[in-house]
Formats: structure tokens, sequence, C-alpha cells
């Protein structure tokens, strides 16, 4: 199993090209089983998950074809087993995704319940409430949600859909499923991220007709079928995020290029407050810390507040700082587990149920510490490159899930980072 080894205490400098975003990239690549005719994608990032993904599609008889080094193209024409195994989909929640499309497009889906990180209960009853609103007939059983269309229903049908918690891969699921239906669909309490609006960007350029993507009620207008596309996945914003706050955590002076600061307001603004000075480009974000950061209180919630995907790396951020803060985190029941590993390195934590006290030390030194799930590994990434010596991260598949080709990235950054096979 591959681990990190990290010599901290340089300040990152210069400058790196983002990736495009992982949790846009998945929905999207479901987005292809939804028609017969091919999908292009552009800025697909090289991640664990994404090959996950590809190998998923491709066993249900999608033709997958690499283009250049982001670049697919997806042919569902042959789609012909809309069956999701449990051992292709155990380490990725993600999996969910085909839920919808296999249902709409195939009038079947069986698809095994899903794995990923271990940061709470992530529950799928959105999901196939909806689905049954729209006139699905739903059993769950041996590990399997089985999904068919009602006896003689040729399509799903048009709903009113209230969820009852926002949920991105529930709306997202919900908002695949409805584009195909029989009449119209609307999704009250709908998940607002960029990514939500990002997927309904590439199904309206197959032909659907979606209206209010960004906020919290989607109307859909169900059509016959969609047509050929070509899409360009958008940039990662908590990779963005992840880069920001380990440059502002070691001092540094970065440049991000292919990317915004326009869906990553909380996150800047809690920067600017801990000292750093940021420069909003139209495709580029430039950040310069200071001597020592100021401690920030932070509090997750749903977009578009603070993002519970930069809750650790701002953890991180916050062991090094001037002072002591709260960070509470609403989302995941179980998203505190970093905070035993940066301990470890000397950081100053306090759990308390749903809030964490970080009071800054002087410095951290290095050790050895293990990564619990995919953005863990970037808090305790983060406190290795701030530690004095070297530290040691065991299990980064978790890292190789979410972040592509981190230690070159960080290597380009004047960070010594060295992965261990």
């Amino acid at each position: 199993m591959d681990k990190l080894l990290i010599r901290g205490g340089r300040p990152l400098a210069g400058e790196i090209a983002i990736s495009g975003a992982k949790n846009a990239a998945l929905p999207i690549l479901c987005a292809s089983l939804l028609s017969a005719d091919p999908l292009q994608l552009t800025n697909v990032p090289r991640l664990r998950d994404v090959s996950t993904m590809l190998r998923l599609i491709e066993q249900m008889g999608v033709k997958v074809a690499h283009e250049g080094s982001d670049g697919v193209l997806l042919d569902s024409h042959g789609l012909d087993n809309p069956l999701a195994p449990y051992d292709m989909v155990k380490t990725m929640r993600a999996s969910i995704l085909v839920l919808g499309p296999l249902l709409a497009r195939h009038g079947e889906a069986r698809v095994s319940l899903p794995g990923g990180c271990a940061i709470g209960a992530r529950p799928v009853e959105q999901h196939t409430r909806g689905l049954q609103a729209m006139g699905a007939e739903i059993q769950v059983e041996h590990g399997y949600i089985h999904a068919r269309l009602g006896a003689g229903r040729r399509r799903l049908k048009g709903a009113r859909i209230v969820t009852d918690m926002v949920t991105v891969t529930g709306t997202e699921n919900l908002m695949m499923a409805a584009v195909l239906a029989d009449g119209d669909t609307t999704i009250e309490n709908a998940a607002r991220e960029p990514e939500v609006v990002d997927l309904a960007n590439c199904l309206i350029s197959m032909g659907a007709r979606i209206s209010g993507a960004g906020s919290d009620k989607i109307r859909i207008r169900g059509v016959e079928r969609l047509h050929a596309a070509t899409h360009a996945v958008m940039a990662d914003r908590i990779e963005t995020g992840t880069y920001l706050c380990a440059a502002a955590a070691t001092g540094g002076d970065i440049r991000l290029t292919g990317t915004s600061a326009a869906y990553l307001d909380a996150v800047v603004d809690k920067l600017l407050d801990a000292g750093c000075e940021i420069v909003a480009e139209r495709e580029a974000i430039r950040l310069k810390a200071p001597p020592r950061l100021k401690a920030v209180s932070v509090r997750t919630s749903p977009y578009p507040a603070f993002p519970t995907d930069m809750q650790a790396q701002f953890m991180a951020v916050n062991c090094v700082a001037e002072g002591s803060a709260v960070i509470r985190e609403t989302i995941f029941e179980n998203r505190f587990m970093h905070a035993v590993e940066l301990i470890r390195l000397g950081a100053d934590i306090k759990i308390d149920a749903s809030n964490a006290m970080v009071t800054g030390v002087e410095r951290l030194d290095g050790a050895t510490v293990m990564a619990t799930d995919l953005r863990a590994s970037a808090s305790l990434v983060i406190a290795g490159l701030v530690a004095q010596g070297e530290t040691l991260i065991e299990r980064i598949y978790h890292l190789d899930r979410g972040y592509e080709g981190i230690e070159q990235k960080l290597g380009r950054l004047g960070a010594q980072v060295r992965r261990i096979r």
C-alpha cells in the first residue's frame, strides 16, 4: 500500500494548474447512460474514483475511449447490463448515481448499496423515494437496490419531489431520471452546489430541458430522448481550496490556474480573515500568506456556506495559526477522525460532539499518521508540509480518489514530497 513521505518546513511558492472536479465528473459520466448517442468530455481528472466509474459503466456495455490527457468519449449505444455489482462500487458512494439514468433509459437497474469514506451516514432513501414518486417500483434485498418501471409503463412519470434533506447526489440522481420522464418534474429542497449546475449544463447540451439549477427548486420537462454532446468538466473547487490552505499554512505565495474563486466565496472569506492576501483573476487565483495566520472559526453547511469537504483542511490551517478557533461540523457526524492524527503531530485540538476547539501552536513535529478518508488525507498533507522533520502518511489510496498527481503538483510548488510504494 502506497505511503507519502513529506519533509516539511518549506513555504509553497509557484504556479500549478487545477484539475477537473471529481464531484462533477462522476455524475456527468453517469449521464452518458441516458443516451444512445456519444458524449464527449474534456477536463476529466485522472483519479481512482473516475477510473472506477469508467470501469463500472464499461461493464454495463458502454464503450470508453480516452482522448489525450483529459478527454473521454463515451458511447452507450450497446448498454445491455444494468447492474452495478458490489465488488466494483464498495469503495465509492457515487456509484449510486447510475440508478436514475439506468432506470430512466433501460427501465430497470440493480445497484449495490454503496461504500466510500467512513465519515457518517449518507442514506439513499432520498433517491429511492424520489424515484418511487416518479412511478418506479423499488426493492432493497441482499444488499442491492432493484428498481424497475411500474407494470405497463414505458417511461417514468413527472412528479413533485420534496426531499427531507439537502442531498447533492440525490438531487443529481433525480434530475437525471427526470430528463427522460413523461411530463414535468419539480425537485424542491434541491442541492445548489456548482457541481449540480455543471451536470445540468451537460444534460442541457444533450437536449434536456432544465431550469433552476443552482437554486433550491429545479424544474425539468421530460423529453423522449437525448442526443450527442460535448462538455468540459468544471474546475475542482475543493482541490483549489486545498492548495490555497496548504499555501496559507506554510506561509507561501502561489498562483492556481484553470480555476475560479466564483464558487469558493466562503473559503476565500475565511482565508482573508486569517490574514491572507488573495487576488481573483478570471481563470486563476493567487494567494500570499502572512508570516503567521490568525485562527478563524468555521461552521460547515450546504452550499453556498462553508463546505464540509474543506473542514479538515481548515482544521490543519488553524493548528498553526495564532489564537483559538471553533470548527463545527453539521453535515457528517464522524468527520473529525483526522483530529486524532493531527494531535500526533503536536496539534492542540479538543473534540466535543460536533465541535472542535483548535488552539494554534508554534510548530508541528513530523510523525507517522494514517489517513481515514479523502479530505482527512488532505489535512494530514497540509500538516506534514508545515511540520518540522519527516511526516509519513499511510493509506494514501484515499488521496488518489480525489487529488490528481498531488505529489507532482506539490513538488512544482517547492515541497519535498515522495511516494513510497
